[in-house]
Formats: C-alpha cells, structure tokens, sequence
C-alpha cells in the first residue's frame, strides 16, 4: 500500500459530499473489512505470511475509508491526527507482519498453496468490485484520485499472493511466501512513515497558520 492511500486534503469538494460517493465509500470500508477478517483467519489457519500481509492492505484501506468518511469538513489539524494514529498502526502491524515471516522462517512450516490461491483470488475480486466503483471518481480531488489508486494498486498485492502461492505449490517450500510478505511489509512501513511525516508537516503549517 502506497502513501497516497492516505492524502488528507485541506480543501473538500462539494462533490466529495454526495450522497453517492459516501455511499460508495461505506460499501468500501464493509468489503475491506470483511476480507480483512477473511484474510487474517485465512492466513493463520494456512500458514501464509503473505495473506497476513495482505490483510494489512485490507486493515489500512479500511481505516482509510472510516477516516475519509470521519473527517469530511474537519480542520486539517484533526485530519492531520488522525493520519497519525492510522500511520502509527500500520507500522505496528507491518512490524508484526516481519516478526511473523521471521517466526514462520524459524518454524520451517509450508503455507497451504490451495488455500493461498483461493483467498487471494477472493481478494482480487473484491479490490476490482471496489475500483469499479470508484472508477467514475478516479479523476476528481487528490483524495478521491488517492482513494482510487489505493484500491488498484492493492489488487497487485492480490497478484502477488497469488504468485507466492504457485511458487508455493511449485517448490514445496515456503521462501515465496515469505518473500513476497517481507516485501509488502516493508512497503507498508515505508508509507506508514511517509505518512507520519506528511501529517507533521500538515500539523506545522496549520500552526503557523494560527499563529497568524
């Protein structure tokens, strides 16, 4: 998941407001939710490390659509805090993701390949339900762009479990799974930071602002 999965605009379209788009949004946090809770379930039972790093990308869509709803017309300094306190989560759990790759490493376990394919073919499904219908926003606001690209860009984290899990099945061994976690852990932590950063800036400028 990329940093722009969570842009905190200071300036909210009326069109941002509709009721459609809302709606859209709800639907969004409910079906990242629930593929979120599918996947961690899913890759605890499996042994993939990779799922539970994709259900991650689930955990942190989902927050980013309750903030997105939440924060609607707030100031910038509120949605600022609460990119914090998303970002500040998102590290926790990517750390978490690295400390499971590392464990299941020392284990030496084989993730089920089968259980793998399925749930990572479910996950892609969603992502792609949620892009088409996010689709028709893809152009609007930062925010709207950002929450779009988020969406498509998480089905190439689909892909990827995928191809763990052929290289799963493939080799026997559990290095792919492993891999491919390691890596979309990283990149979360990496965002998470970029995140962090971001918002102190945002909480800077707006003091400033005030001082004004």
């Amino acid at each position: 998941m990329g940093a722009h999965c969570c842009n905190h605009d200071s300036h909210e379209p009326d069109t941002r407001r509709t009721p459609r788009y809302r709606r859209i949004l709800w639907i969004a946090l409910a079906v990242n939710l629930a593929m979120f809770l599918v996947e961690i379930g899913a890759g605890l039972r499996a042994g993939s490390v990779s799922l539970l790093a994709d259900s991650l990308d689930f955990l942190g869509d989902s927050a980013n659509y309750a903030i997105s709803l939440w924060v609607l017309g707030m100031s910038l300094a509120l949605r600022a805090r609460a990119a914090q306190f998303k970002a500040a989560s998102m590290l926790l759990f990517g750390f978490g993701v690295l400390g499971a790759a590392l464990w299941q490493w020392w284990q030496g376990g084989v993730p089920s390949a089968p259980t793998m394919g399925l749930i990572g073919s479910l996950a892609l499904l969603a992502n792609l339900g949620v892009a088409a219908l996010l689709y028709a926003y893809r152009e609007g606001d930062s925010n709207m762009r950002s929450v779009w690209l988020c969406t498509r860009n998480d089905a190439l984290g689909n892909l990827a479990v995928l191809l763990a899990a052929l290289g799963v099945f493939g080799t026997g061994s559990a290095w792919p799974d492993l891999i491919v976690a390691s890596i979309m852990a990283a990149l979360a932590i990496s965002a998470a930071v970029q995140v962090l950063r971001q918002a102190d800036g945002e909480l800077k400028d707006d003091g400033h602002g005030h001082a004004h």
